[in-house]
């Protein structure tokens, strides 16, 4: 059975994703993401380049999990949970990535910081059925 185009972009979107944080391969990474990148969020420089420089900024524990992959059409959401980034606590976040030929062309952002069981008002975790250790 054919993949959809929204299938086919959000195994692409999760695979640029593990490419780039959890192997932190630079060299494949560079044919998920357009040269013409475009980046709308406020924590990472413009373009591929400003985000691959983040991330080989980051420390080399830094890990993405995803909880949730959403798309509809060339648009992909995830809902995530980035780990070791050198924070005090990690960060929960819901990227949004248009997709074009085959590339991620666009990106978006909103990153909240993971609460832990007693800053949790709800008493829930944010990412998966239990709170970070």
């Amino acid at each position: 059975m054919a993949k959809t185009a929204s299938e086919h972009n959000k195994a692409l979107v999760l695979e640029a994703f593990d490419t780039l944080f959890n192997k932190r391969d630079y060299d494949a990474a560079a044919g998920f993401w357009s040269p013409a990148y475009i980046q709308h969020s406020a924590h990472i420089p413009p373009g591929r380049d400003g985000l691959f420089s983040l991330v080989k900024a980051l420390p080399e524990e830094l890990r993405y999990e995803n909880a949730l992959t959403i798309a509809n059409g060339d648009y992909v959401m995830l809902h995530g949970r980035f780990s070791g980034i050198g924070q005090p606590v990690n960060w929960i976040v819901v990227d949004i990535v248009r997709v074009e030929n085959g590339k991620l062309a666009e990106h978006w952002d909103v990153i909240q910081d993971e609460a832990t069981r007693e800053s949790s008002k709800s008493g829930l975790p944010m990412f998966g059925d239990a709170f970070p250790a």
